[in-house]
């Protein structure tokens, strides 16, 4: 009998090496492994120093000193070489262009890096805020609504009446 195809099993394998050959033993099958999937985004660290230094514009000296001053943190691998993401990227073209265009000193780019990274960290939180109090006006709304499908619609609410009325209200019980 042949083997199974493990990709379509109503189709049969055909003979494979050494199958049939005397002290030839039940063919082992193949197993292929599903492709890897990566997710390559804005923050996956790619980038060896010296891809980074030309995308940038930068000599890599230049983007090592970066580091050390904490203006780009590229990430490690476990050899210890830095592995640079295009966000990283991107901070380091705007980290030249602060530094030769604005004329904006080291340290003051990085109280920029810093500050621009607390409002981004702010919005992110306000935004959750916001989502937490939708929810719960939700939530609010749906048990009011439960407690006014629980009232009863046989009983008339009471109205007090307004000063400027004079009129009379007369009850009479149903016998």
């Amino acid at each position: 009998m042949s083997p199974m195809n493990p990709i379509d099993p109503d189709t049969p394998i055909g003979p494979g090496l050494g199958e049939g050959l005397p002290g030839a033993g039940p063919r082992r099958t193949r197993r292929t492994a599903a492709p890897p999937t990566y997710i390559l985004t804005e923050d996956t660290p790619v980038y060896v120093i010296s891809v980074a230094a030309e995308l940038s514009g930068l000599h890599p000296q230049t983007l090592r000193q970066y580091d050390r001053l904490g203006l780009v943190c590229p990430d490690r691998t476990a050899g210890r070489g830095r592995r640079y993401s295009a966000r990283d990227i991107q901070q380091l073209r705007e980290v030249q262009r602060l530094s030769q265009d604005e004329g904006i000193n080291l340290a003051g780019i990085k109280r920029i890096i810093e500050l621009e990274n607390q409002v981004t960290a702010l919005r992110s939180r306000v935004a959750e805020l916001v989502d937490s109090l939708e929810g719960a006006a939700t939530a609010l709304q749906q048990r009011e609504a439960a407690v006014h499908a629980s009232y009863r619609r046989d009983l008339v609410p009471y109205q007090p009446p307004t000063p400027q009325s004079s009129a009379l209200v007369v009850w009479r019980p149903k016998r």
